[in-house]
């Protein structure tokens, strides 16, 4: 592994737990990027103003204010990577969290391949975010699913899809934040508008008809996922 490529990634992680801040630390430095903490919600958003992290690794639960107000608080100037690690389980808690600007939600207890894993994907798609405007951005590209942005092309084994325009846009939202979970309430404001109905049905029909036409097993996706009570992701460009 290059540290020295990773070393330029700062992670600021705020949590109160110090064990679970120890632990974490511990990992992210000897995977080679620079990790700052803080235990107060207060003195995350101080550090996160003044030093400017790659990455914010979030508990919700903090001792001076909740995380969800962190989160709002920095949409108000960032779009910095934020990945919340949190206890609460709940489908309500990860969907309002990520409603609230949230890049991912990971559950304690976790796994330290996952966690490196999902700051790999938020740091991955932060810079291609940043460097390329969207009219020129990289083609998406897993297994055997190609979606070409600029000539609005979609082909599976090389074969063109026909999708219908509401399916394309949806398809190519998922695609431009792949690796990210993506909310129900996100994915219909984007398509269809801020005054959509809350109801999802019509989400459900076009993502039902998507997955008919790219995957082989619709009820074993291998590019579209559903995070059950929360939304969607899929699968990260290669």
């Amino acid at each position: 592994m290059n540290t020295n490529t990773l070393s330029r990634n700062t992670i600021l992680l705020i949590e109160d737990e110090e064990n679970i801040r120890s632990f974490i630390s511990t990992t992210l430095k000897n995977q080679g990027y620079k990790i700052i903490t803080a235990a107060t919600g207060t003195e995350g958003l101080h550090l996160s103003a003044s030093l400017c992290p790659d990455v914010i690794l979030l508990d919700l639960g903090l001792p001076d204010m909740d995380g969800m107000d962190i989160i709002r608080q920095l949409r108000t100037w960032t779009s910095v990577p934020v990945i919340v690690i949190s206890a609460r389980s709940n489908e309500h808690e990860k969907a309002k969290a990520l409603d609230c600007g949230a890049d991912d939600y990971i559950t304690k207890p976790f796994s330290t391949v996952e966690l490196l894993a999902r700051i790999r994907t938020s740091l991955r798609h932060s810079s291609q975010m940043s460097d390329q405007p969207a009219m020129h951005q990289k083609p998406y590209h897993h297994k055997a699913l190609t979606i070409n942005y600029s000539d609005h092309v979609v082909t599976l084994e090389g074969n063109i899809i026909h999708l219908t325009q509401i399916e394309y846009k949806l398809l190519t939202l998922l695609a431009r934040n792949s690796g990210k979970v993506l909310t129900y309430t996100f994915i219909m404001e984007k398509i269809w508008g801020p005054y959509v109905d809350n109801n999802n049905q019509i989400l459900r029909v076009n993502m039902a008809n998507i997955r008919r036409k790219i995957e082989k097993n619709p009820a074993a996706p291998e590019y579209v996922f559903t995070e059950i009570g929360i939304g969607y992701r899929m699968a990260e460009s290669d």
